[in-house]
């Protein structure tokens, strides 16, 4: 039985949605603000986080970038706001999704399904992979990820990204390709969601993000990941 870490500060909506989710089979841990939603999540490790932006004491965005230096469990965020750039600011500190209030209670319990059917999904098919390129190593038994000798600590959604890029090393990769192999079919949100992890990823892995060597734009495509000795050294006059 799943159980899922719900930090919402609106009584109404928080008992609202703990007890739909627990008529869904659910074991529900409430928190009402930030710093207990953290001290819950770190003390109970739930399979799911769903986190309000607007919290007391301490807001969601920066439980969501706590949570991520320290854990891969996926993040469900809530937020109020109808601006693009604070929902990307979610998926940029690591949330795995985002849902805009007020919202529908049959959304939220569709995403909560295909959030936790990707993680079964990915539990039950686990097989160790040891992927190399580069001065760039992925362990996917252990979901380790270094750089030379440095760990490089990677969210569930950038590892799942790189995994996928290295697998398919030097094919154009659509973001539609990238959101069904990384995302699953059930996810709801669009392609804008690969270029931010793509951007994050580049951030951990490149040694200059602005001119990535590892994983490339393919315009109008998508993304390719390559390895620096894949690109031919330029011909001399």
């Amino acid at each position: 039985m799943p159980t899922i870490l719900l930090v919402e500060d609106e009584a109404v909506l928080g008992e609202t949605l703990r007890y739909n989710l627990e008529r869904e089979g659910h074991t529900v841990l409430h928190a009402t603000d930030g710093v207990q939603g953290l001290e819950l999540a770190r003390s109970s490790q739930p399979d799911l986080v769903i986190l309000d932006v607007m919290l007391p004491r301490l807001d969601g965005f920066s439980v969501c970038r706590i949570l991520r230096t320290e854990s891969a469990v996926p993040i469900l965020m809530l937020t109020a706001r109808q601006d693009e750039v604070d929902r990307i600011a979610g998926l940029e500190l690591g949330a795995d999704d985002y849902v805009i209030k007020p919202f529908s209670l049959g959304e939220l319990l569709a995403r909560v399904r295909a959030i936790l059917r990707r993680g079964q999904r990915d539990t039950a098919g686990l097989q160790r992979e040891l992927l190399q390129s580069g001065e760039l190593k992925v362990d996917t038994g252990s979901r380790r990820m270094w750089r030379g000798n440095q760990e490089v600590v990677l969210s569930a959604k950038e590892f799942d990204l790189l995994a996928c890029l290295m697998r398919h090393r030097g094919m154009a990769l659509s973001r539609d390709l990238l959101l069904e192999r990384v995302w699953g079919y059930e996810f709801i949100g669009d392609s804008r969601t690969v270029d931010v992890h793509v951007r994050w990823l580049r951030e951990k892995i490149e040694r200059d993000p602005s001119q990535p060597e590892y994983v490339t734009t393919v315009r109008g495509i998508g993304y390719r990941f390559q390895s620096p000795e894949d690109v031919p050294a330029p011909a001399h006059s």
